[in-house]
């Protein structure tokens, strides 16, 4: 056996599903030029339907089913131990390879009998370079530096950028010392010399571990850029996240202890947990002020109009500058403000990307609150209600118009819905095309499909929905403004969607569908980890809208339920629990109504729940594919009023 692929899952289903298909094609094409080929696939007791998944599409293959999350390195050396492969590959679920990877690095491996690893060059799934592809010693300054974030500043700098090697030619082949385990290519002789993955690391570092450990052991690594992969950047990573940033400097201080001698690794270990702490306060400020910059521009906006609106009001209509007296400014406007902010808010006029008709349903109500509220206060507070209209109609006009200048500046950010602006072509023949936009109008995605672009002469020239050939993809996404392509993995080469992805850059969003498959796989963001259509839009329980509905609801529902609590233990059945459950709602444990303890692939993740949107009594009765139907109905129709409605009619079983 020439190489052994191993690839660790963890609750990536849909992503493991098309990284098989695309290593299949691969291997093929490697066994066709000699070069013998097995994968192993390792699971760490997945609970998304990965092994059915493996069971029914992929049971040629050999399958490792862990009973529990053993890990990344375990799991991988499960598997390094069982082969006989001169060579070991390590594959994330989340990757796509072309058809000639595995021959292409096999021969380079081959014809450089000094190397002990390799990694290859790596695409997000914008298209956009991964800089992590090659990567240097993080020695303390190396790692202050990328902390410090000096490394984004000084991209190319050889001081600052050590830790991407971005000062080398990411389209040239290079001896580096760091390689990522998203993909990493091992001669097995190097590896029974170095030993396997340390296993002291769960979860990353233990590439860089290794890695070092293999230049150690007087082999090289290297980069490999004459192909390139997809890398998702892993579903299940989030690595904007503080957890992420935790986890991953405390296996830099494991990699430290290891390698770094007495007062070396003392400063390291020292300046890598300050980096925690100051990454982590970087992080809350950044995303306080993400979330605060809106609301106070929007204040101070709608405060210099109600000055503004006063001044001319109280000139011209009233006849007198002191009209209105200084209790306007200092109380009624303030009051104003909070009202129409929390209007915008639960209008869902903060949430990205911004939306013009959120922002004035929200202003529209706040008005109606404002007047509502206008005829309680006490008579020297009541102005005139021609100034709430005046101050609201500036608010719809000013609010509107710095969102779509901060639109126009950022050249990033939309300022209006895109549910109905994505001009979508598929790469696809027309069977397969039809296909693909079923699956799209199954999960209820409403998008200007503009048609299909013919991979390779499967298109008649007269059919009414044929753009043009795959080889003026460019020429065709501009002249019809496409800003989504669906590729299909059926009718092209992964080398070819990958080629296309890394011409095109980040001009557009990129889904791919592999063949027989039911999933839309994609990333909508350089930033964004992979995601797929399937969870991503079918419902509008995800929308942050509604999750921000859910989430008041159930604060307020959790209050009522323990003001009210010396009456409920007595309706309530384990009025403990019931107790418990209120206090695991407020600090976000759990949600008062949701899929229970069910995990389904198809429903997107939520809270876990006391109540069942069906009927407790019925529940134990039904099969699992009728609940599995139940829930989604309920996910894609979400309302706050059904929770309520389930609340109430549930109230004797929310101590369960």
């Amino acid at each position: 056996m020439k190489l052994s692929i191993i690839i660790v899952n963890y609750n990536v289903a849909p992503f493991l599903e098309l990284c098989l298909k695309a290593a299949e094609k691969s291997v093929e094409t490697a066994n066709a030029n000699g070069f013998a080929c097995e994968i192993l696939v390792v699971d760490n007791n997945s609970s998304d339907g990965s092994e059915q998944l493996m069971n029914d599409s992929f049971p040629h293959l050999h399958f490792i089913p862990n009973k529990e999350n053993l890990g990344f390195s375990k799991a991988n050396n499960q598997a390094i131990r069982i082969s006989t492969a001169e060579f070991v590959l390590l594959l994330n679920p989340d990757t796509v390879v072309g058809e000639n990877t595995f021959s292409e690095v096999l021969r380079f491996m081959d014809a450089h009998a000094d190397c002990g690893a390799l990694g290859i060059k790596m695409i997000d799934g914008r298209g956009q370079f991964l800089p992590e592809s090659k990567r240097g010693v993080p020695t303390p300054k190396v790692s202050l530096y990328k902390m410090l974030g000096l490394s984004k500043i000084f991209t190319k700098s050889k001081t600052f950028n050590e830790y991407h090697l971005g000062y080398l030619d990411k389209n040239q082949n290079h001896q580096v010392p760091i390689l990522s385990g998203a993909f990493m290519a091992m001669r097995k002789e190097a590896l029974d010399k170095v030993g396997l993955l340390d296993e002291q690391f769960f979860m990353y570092g233990e590439d860089i571990d290794l890695s070092y450990r293999i230049i150690k052991g007087g082999y090289q690594n290297y980069y490999f850029s004459d192909s390139s992969i997809i890398h998702y950047k892993g579903e299940s990573t989030k690595k904007g996240s503080l957890n992420y940033v935790r986890i991953f400097y405390l296996a830099m201080i494991i990699f430290a202890k290891k390698h770094f001698a007495g007062q070396q690794s003392w400063m390291f270990s020292s300046l890598v947990k300050v980096g925690i702490y100051l990454r982590a306060m970087l992080a809350l400020l950044f995303r306080l002020v993400l979330v605060l910059t809106p609301l106070v521009l929007d204040a101070i906006v709608i405060f210099a109009g109600s000055y503004f609106i006063k001044e001319v009001y109280a000139n011209n209509v009233k006849g007198a500058a002191s009209y209105y007296g200084p209790e306007y400014l200092s109380v009624n406007v303030p009051l104003y403000i909070g009202i129409w902010l929390v209007a915008v808010f639960f209008s869902g006029g903060y949430d990205r990307p911004f939306s013009l008709k959120k922002l004035i349903r929200g202003l529209l109500v706040g008005a109606l609150l404002i007047s509502a509220v206008y005829g309680f206060l006490p008579e020297a507070y009541r102005f005139s209600r021609a100034m709430i209209l005046l101050t609201a109609v500036w608010s719809i006009f000013m609010l509107s118009g710095w969102r779509q200048l901060f639109g126009l500046v950022s050249k990033k950010e939309q300022v209006i819905d895109n549910s109905n602006n994505t001009k979508l072509a598929i790469v696809a023949s027309v069977g397969e095309g039809n296909r693909i936009r079923q699956l799209l109008l199954d999960i209820g995605l409403d998008m200007d499909f503009i048609g299909f672009i013919d991979p390779e002469n499967f298109i008649e020239d007269k059919h009414p929905q044929k753009l043009g050939e795959f080889k003026d993809l460019r020429e065709l996404m501009n002249l019809y403004n496409i800003n989504e392509l669906i590729f299909s993995a059926k009718d092209l080469r992964f080398e070819q969607i990958l080629k296309s992805m890394e011409d095109l850059g980040d001009l557009t969003d990129f889904k791919i569908v592999a063949e027989n498959s039911h999933h839309i796989i994609g990333s909508n963001s350089k930033d964004d980890a992979g995601n797929y259509y399937l969870s991503e839009q079918l419902y509008r329980i995800v929308k942050p809208s509604q999750k921000r509905n859910k989430r008041v609801f159930d604060l307020l529902m959790s209050a009522i339920l323990l003001l009210f609590s010396p009456v409920f233990i007595f309706i309530v059945k384990n009025p403990l629990s019931f107790l418990q459950n209120c206090f695991k709602v407020i600090v976000g444990k759990m949600t008062w109504v949701g899929f229970v303890d069910y995990q389904f692939e198809k429903l997107p993740k939520i809270r876990p729940s006391v109540l069942s949107p069906i009927d407790p009594e019925k529940l134990t009765g039904l099969n699992e594919k009728t609940i599995e139907r139940l829930f989604q109905i309920y996910a894609r129709e979400y309302s706050v009023y059904q929770d309520l409605a389930t609340v109430l009619k549930g109230l004797r079983f929310l101590g369960q």
